[in-house]
């Protein structure tokens, strides 16, 4: 059911059992679900359409029709494959919230998908295609299609001290691959790991206006902050031409409509308008064969559409406030030791977007723009304008949230952080400055930081 009703169901416990344990479940539900609840005001017709898209977005995918993929509405759900790493949108962004690395050794990746790309003749690196295994490695297949492979994680403990002494442990991620049906991974490989991020507030990131992040950006240093946010400009492909970069580790897709054409077909290898033909390299010669080879479109315009407007339509996070003096607190820290360089609220919005009687203050804590982050998290890739050292500042809303909706903390672009204070930590690059003043802190004035950013 819709998100909103098991508020309303626990509201009616009251006539059983009593206030105050209704407001314990209306708390707890309601903070469970916090990435899932569409925006406030929406209207009435929007409402069942944003209840649509939910249930698109949950929608497992089929290799073929069948009774059983059958929708609410009768229609058939098919087309997933040959290859693929989910089945639903859903797979990846539980509750609409952020995927999660292996907890465990042995563990093979699934919600954390692997990118892999190709260093040129010229020594240049980009995400071009493998020759054997596309833009990414696929962990699952139809029926006569093998998978590609697997891959794991292992990790290594780095032993840290913060400037009182006291002992910290990063962990760095090595990377495993196994049962590779069509050939090992050579030299000129580039593997790059990326964790679903959380999809709560995305259609705020895209009402900002293109001026409102152009205005942050500082590709030469001229302040000599030490920062030097750049765009990056991609490639539109339902209109065919360059525009400013916002979604993605990279900032490589432009808007949501491409990201869900774009996840469609990578990830559950749906085909569409934008992506007309299955990604089967040329050795992989079972999935050219396959059935849903010869597809040119298994999801619709319609259907990515509806799923654009489900994520136009999910509210942001709710901000979370604790201990209201710590939290004020860590936030003059947060500025003070140059966060908000990077991950600066963003409150102008585009016209038309959303009604902003609800929403009079944005403040996703990101400027949606590449950083170098130093050579211990490069990927060695670039893509359209960014280089391999470079990624998205990422949103910090959302927090305080992840672990009552996800059940887990793990950070950055591959999820190798086990909290917040290791996120920092591994800051490099133009983050290096911040992350130093973070760990010469004094152990109260850390807890301070903390907990202003658990309060997002």
């Amino acid at each position: 059911m819709f998100p909103f009703v098991l508020i309303f169901v626990f509201s009616n416990i009251t006539n059983i059992f009593g206030e105050s344990k209704t407001l314990v479940a209306e708390t707890i539900n309601a903070k469970s679900i916090t990435f899932s609840l569409p925006l406030k005001g929406i209207n009435l017709l929007k409402s069942a359409d944003f209840e649509k898209g939910a249930g698109l977005f949950r929608q497992e995918w089929s290799a073929q029709a069948s009774d059983t993929n059958l929708s609410d509405t009768g229609f058939n759900f098919f087309g997933l494959g040959p290859t693929f790493s989910a089945k639903s949108c859903a797979d990846c962004h539980k509750g609409a919230g952020r995927g999660r690395p292996p907890l465990r050794m042995g563990e093979p990746l699934k919600a954390l998908v692997m990118k892999l790309g190709t260093i040129n003749g010229d020594n240049t690196q980009r995400f071009q295609s493998h020759h054997a295994y596309g833009d990414q490695l696929n962990s699952m297949a139809i029926k006569g299609v093998p998978a590609e492979g697997k891959a794991y994680v292992e990790y290594y403990s780095e032993e840290g001290r913060y400037g009182d002494g006291s002992i910290f442990y990063l962990r760095k991620p090595s990377y495993v691959f196994h049962d590779l049906k069509f050939g090992q991974l050579d030299h000129r490989t580039i593997t790059s790991p990326r964790i679903p991020p959380i999809v709560a507030g995305l259609g705020i990131l895209e009402s900002i206006s293109d001026e409102n992040i152009l205005s942050l950006a500082d590709i030469n240093d001229v302040n000599s902050d030490g920062i030097s946010g750049k765009p990056n400009f991609v490639w539109n492909h339902a209109n065919n031409i360059s525009q400013l970069g916002r979604f993605g580790w990279k900032a490589e897709v432009v808007n949501l409509y491409n990201q869900v054409a774009q996840a469609a077909f990578r990830d559950l290898g749906l085909t569409s308008r934008l992506h007309p033909n299955q990604p089967c390299p040329p050795v992989q010669i079972s999935c050219g064969k396959s059935e849903t080879s010869g597809t040119t479109v298994e999801i619709s315009d319609y259907r990515i559409k509806v799923i654009t407007d489900y994520l136009r339509n999910l509210a942001p996070p709710d901000r979370l406030i604790n201990e209201i003096n710590q939290v004020k607190r860590g936030e003059e820290l947060f500025y003070a030791i140059g966060c908000s360089k990077c991950h600066a609220p963003l409150i102008k919005l585009g016209f038309g977007q959303l009604d902003t009687k609800y929403y009079p203050d944005i403040e996703p804590y990101t400027d949606l723009l590449l950083h170098d982050m130093g050579p211990d998290l490069a990927d060695h890739n670039s893509q359209f304008g960014g280089n391999g050292r470079e990624w998205r500042t990422p949103p910090l809303w959302g927090l305080g949230s992840l672990k009552l909706v996800n059940h887990h903390e793990f950070l950055m672009h591959d999820g190798r952080a086990r909290g917040i204070a290791e996120a920092i930590l591994w800051h490099g690059g133009e983050g290096k400055v911040s992350r130093e003043k973070f760990r010469l802190m004094e152990a109260t004035d850390r807890d301070d930081l903390l907990e202003f950013l658990r309060s997002l």
